[in-house]
């Protein structure tokens, strides 16, 4: 059998997503800001009302352990900016992306972006794969749509592996 890239990738985000889901049926609202750490990263209430990440410019040392809550905020940021290049559209700032604001709305939303997503997917075609991406991390003019696409899929299996043992960890740690 010869799968195209297409298939093979679109076949890797669904193995990601069912993982994801899984977690995603399991969170509860206290997962989301639970800080497993002294030095954490999470999502605070401005004054405006809207959730802001913590966030530096340059990752500190050591790294801060981020919250559901937060590592939420980031899937939902890089996948927005994503989206966006790969839909032609002006890509949203990182202060633009804003998370909804408690658990049930953040699950809601992630869900609401795999569904953009797949709308992104389904119109690729492998032709599309090779063409140059409309956004590249160093400058790399190497990188193409296939790169991008491959590139989400490992982000996302990243995150979901970092909200499902903060909240096996949450789990055991208050019983």
């Amino acid at each position: 059998m010869n799968a195209s890239r297409c298939e093979l990738l679109r076949w890797q985000f669904d193995l990601t997503w069912s993982l994801f889901d899984y977690h995603l049926d399991r969170l509860e609202p206290e997962d989301f800001l639970w800080e497993p750490a002294e030095l954490c990263w999470t999502v605070r209430r401005g004054s405006d009302g809207t959730w802001v990440p913590d966030w530096a410019e340059s990752e500190p040392t050591p790294v801060p352990v981020p919250t559901s809550g937060w590592v939420s905020w980031h899937i939902g940021w890089w996948w927005s900016v994503t989206i966006d290049h790969l839909q032609g559209r002006v890509p949203r700032e990182r202060e633009e992306i804003t998370w909804p604001g408690d658990g049930e709305a953040a699950i809601a939303w992630l869900r609401d972006l795999r569904t953009d997503w797949l709308s992104v997917l389904e119109r690729l075609t492998d032709a599309d794969l090779d063409a140059v991406a409309p956004f590249s991390w160093h400058d790399d003019p190497a990188h193409t749509v296939v790169h991008t696409v491959a590139w989400v899929n490992a982000e996302l299996m990243k995150n979901v592996a970092e909200i499902g043992q903060l909240r096996l960890l949450r789990a055991v740690s208050t019983g």
